[in-house]
């Protein structure tokens, strides 16, 4: 493995929500991890003909308080993520800096497990986390990463809107 991390990947296979408005268009910059958040994915989207995503500063905003409760309270646990309306991925590192392209990275990695033929993941496999980053009917990024300094771990959340993994619909 290129990097000497334990990665621990969570992601919740069915987010059933609705999209509540348009978000405005970004204007200003975007801060390098987020840039580096929406390239990594739209690097992957290009690669099976999928619309980029756009980065959005009200998904980020849930996902950066989230986040942070979950560095504050809960010593940079896994984050309940089954009463939310987005779409989520999250990844916990402990021991290692991780970078938010480092992060997609690994998601995307799952991608080898994928049969799209089929819209299936090879058996005793998940690819949950690669089909929400390929959704095609995600439109929304927003993402963000906390360390924890005690733990020694950082813990990276992104969510999707509008959510994807719906069962027996194909990400692509």
């Amino acid at each position: 493995m290129l990097y000497r991390a334990l990665f621990q990947l969570a992601v919740l296979a069915t987010f059933h929500g609705t999209s509540e408005g348009d978000t405005p268009a970004v204007t200003a910059p975007l801060p390098t991890a987020a840039r580096d958040f929406l390239e990594a994915h739209n690097e992957a989207r290009a690669a099976v003909g999928v619309e980029p995503l756009r980065w959005s500063e009200q998904v980020a905003n849930v996902t950066s308080k989230l986040v942070r409760y979950q560095r504050d309270k809960m010593g940079c646990q896994f984050a309940n993520l089954t009463a939310g309306k987005y779409g989520a991925n999250q990844l916990w590192a402990h021991g290692t800096v991780v970078t938010a392209r480092m992060v997609v990275e690994e998601w995307v990695k799952q991608r080898q497990f994928y049969n799209h033929t089929d819209n299936s993941c090879v058996p005793n496999h998940k690819c949950g986390v690669y089909t929400q980053v390929v959704w095609r009917k995600s439109v929304e990024l927003g993402c963000t990463q906390a360390t924890c300094v005690k733990e020694d771990a950082s813990l990276t959340i992104c969510f999707y809107n509008p959510p994807g993994n719906y069962v027996g619909e194909s990400p692509y």
